[in-house]
């Protein structure tokens, strides 16, 4: 089988890091896992095997030779499709983990709705590229921060962190690899406010945090400054030096 680059498949071949995927998800025989991109179910059956339930979305059907064994099963449910266009919220048994080798095509979109899209939702585990872990939970005022970094420190805290060589998959991708683990915590109960604030914020990068809210039409310029001197911070400041949590009380402020 030979993976499709512009579906993001990169499959993996190495079992040995399997028992690192289970450790940083805390599989429990209870859980109920979403897998995002089975590819040849190597993660699916171990998967299976040690939890209650596994929904396994994939949406290359190409695939269906190499999970027809799994389709078998009465623990493991296959859906075909897009996840980013399925409703995942209707899934019976109601999914408490994310447990992904994630299409690099996909992730941080992926992970990002699923916060507020999959509530049931207790704990991710999730194989990304490197830098995109790396963004996960960046410092402010670093070259990986970014909208995604709040968004995700907002809803979850990180428990877990695995480097992946590349030799683990096939075909051996051109980017490092990394499984990162984190757990939901309560969001804040704005947070589709604080969604927009944030995305209008780091829209465009090199101006200031006003002037990028204006552009983006959320807010007017002044009005974006009137808020950030409300919380302490200069008119002049720049979304990523921003934290977290200052996008919070910016919003309320706005």
């Amino acid at each position: 089988m030979i993976p499709k680059k512009r579906l993001g498949q990169h499959f993996l071949a190495d079992e040995n890091i399997l028992g690192v995927i289970g450790r940083l998800a805390e599989l429990a025989p209870d859980d109920v896992a979403l897998e995002i991109g089975p590819g040849l179910g190597v993660l699916t059956r171990y998967l299976a095997d040690r939890v209650r339930h596994v929904h396994a979305i994939e949406l290359d059907r190409s695939l269906a030779p190499h999970l027809r064994e799994l389709e078998a099963r009465t623990d493991v449910e296959l859906h075909w499709g897009d996840a980013l266009a399925l409703d995942l919220a209707v899934l019976e048994p109601t999914p408490t983990k994310l447990v992904a080798n994630l299409p690099y095509n996909v992730a941080t979109p992926v992970v990002v709705e699923s916060l507020t899209g999959l509530p049931s939702l207790e704990l991710w585990c999730v194989m990304v590229q490197r830098e995109v872990a790396d963004r996960f939970f960046a410092e402010p005022s670093t070259k990986a921060y970014g909208a995604v970094s709040v968004l995700v420190q907002l809803g979850a805290h990180r428990t877990g962190f695995h480097p992946v060589a590349r030799t683990v998959f096939r075909p051996a991708p051109n980017v490092d690899s990394a499984l990162v683990a984190f757990r939901r915590v309560p969001l804040p109960e704005s947070f589709g406010r604080i969604k927009d604030v944030v995305e209008a914020s780091f829209a465009h990068r090199r101006k200031t945090l006003p002037n990028s809210v204006a552009l983006s039409g959320l807010a007017a310029r002044e009005q974006a400054a009137a808020a950030l001197e409300s919380i302490g911070r200069r008119a002049d400041t720049r979304a990523e030096a921003l934290a977290p949590p200052e996008f919070v009380a910016l919003t309320e402020a706005l």
